[in-house]
């Protein structure tokens, strides 16, 4: 029996679906677009946890009806389609909503990486034309000090969690719960065409200023799909399937944490958002949530290994040596074996990943690696 959390958006397709005639030979062409990632989740697992450290937990159902509500909120402040909508926040179940509500009402999530210098956020924010920028408040210092040379941002929505905002110089327009609170969950999310523009970010580490990029929902629906293919088909260490544990340790501005959210959310599995990358907490997260999947680059990786308390956790829910039980995928430089903790034989497997990371969407090359000891090369 469907309940009414998810009825809404499977009524609107079939109305959708229903107001033109189809003539003999003809069907219905369906659009590459995110909206579609969320039906097999509610039809396979609308039960399933989506989890944000240890602040909150709730279902995919819970989800889509947030999903509903935020794209609500933000038509009530004037977004439109093509308009640009940018976030500053961890990694959280509020990044997972805007990954889907913004582009799903046909505006354009622009992903901020809010570790540039003041000057490349402010040059990113006038370039992409940003309309209104959802922000958590431990950021809202950095916005102080542009909010005078901001030259298309008209409303501010603030996410305040257990921080004093205090007298801050900002103008808030509205706070993101209460935003949510006041939507409806069942917004009327447009068949949209698939070419047109989803998301948006810029580079780092180029010369010059930041270069902006930008990905259609086609593209990022291929992405999924392939991604979705290459993790789940193959018997390897770096398999990802609908009864993992996910939790991305790349954060969700840089290359939309290389596509993996929208791949969980499209196989319905339990996914787990950490927050700030504090090594401590993520440790006691994957081990209280039982984590299996996760992806990162070899420093953060090194982060956890490095810190004190790794050996008083119990990571047996993850897949390789004895003390790093993780199946991860770690992308960039070749990471010493050291790093991770040797089988007995001397052996240590992890899963490497490679693509470019900064030009196009990332496309995978996966494979095993060994080493034949414990601080050799890779071989």
């Amino acid at each position: 029996m469907q309940t009414a959390a998810f009825r809404p958006m499977e009524n609107r397709m079939e109305e959708s679906m229903a107001k033109k005639t189809y003539q003999p030979g003809e069907n219905y062409q369906y659009p590459l677009i995110i909206k579609k990632l969320l039906n097999t989740p509610l039809i396979y697992s609308p039960d399933q946890e989506i989890v944000y450290d240890d602040k909150n937990r709730y279902t995919y159902r819970t989800m889509v009806e947030r999903i509903n509500r935020l794209a609500s909120g933000l038509d009530t402040l004037g977004v439109a389609q093509g308009d640009t909508v940018a976030v500053f926040d961890y990694d959280s179940h509020r990044y997972l909503e805007c990954f889907f509500a913004i582009p799903m009402m046909g505006a354009v999530l622009q992903t901020i990486n809010w570790r540039l210098s003041i000057d490349q956020i402010l040059y990113t924010l006038n370039h992409a034309e940003a309309k209104v920028i959802i922000i958590h408040a431990e950021f809202l210092p950095i916005l102080e000090n542009l909010k005078d040379k901001l030259e298309t941002v008209k409303k501010f929505v603030v996410i305040d969690e257990d921080t004093d905002v205090g007298d801050s110089k900002l103008r808030i327009d509205a706070w993101y719960e209460q935003l949510l609170q006041s939507g409806s969950t069942a917004y009327a999310f447009p068949d949209l065409d698939e070419n047109i523009k989803a998301t948006t970010f810029y580079t780092t580490g180029t010369t010059g200023n930041p270069k902006g990029v930008y990905f259609s929902h086609r593209q990022l629906m291929l992405h999924t799909l392939g991604v979705s293919i290459v993790s789940g088909c193959y018997h390897t260490i770096g398999r990802f399937r609908s009864d993992d544990v996910y939790m991305p340790l790349t954060p969700m501005f840089h290359v939309h944490a290389w596509g993996f959210p929208y791949v969980a959310t499209l196989l319905g599995a339990k996914q787990v958002y950490p927050g700030r990358y504090e090594p401590e907490r993520l440790l006691k997260l994957i081990e209280r949530e039982g984590v299996t999947y996760s992806h990162c680059v070899p420093t953060i990786l090194q982060m956890l290994l490095s810190c004190p308390t790794i050996n008083q956790v119990d990571l047996s829910n993850w897949t390789s040596a004895p003390q790093l039980l993780w199946r991860t995928c770690s992308t960039g430089k070749t990471t010493p074996c050291w790093t991770l903790s040797s089988k007995p034989d001397g052996r240590c497997r992890w899963w490497n990943l490679r693509f470019s990371m900064q030009t196009k969407k990332p496309c995978p090359t996966t494979g095993n690696q060994r080493a034949r000891s414990s601080c050799g090369p890779p071989g």
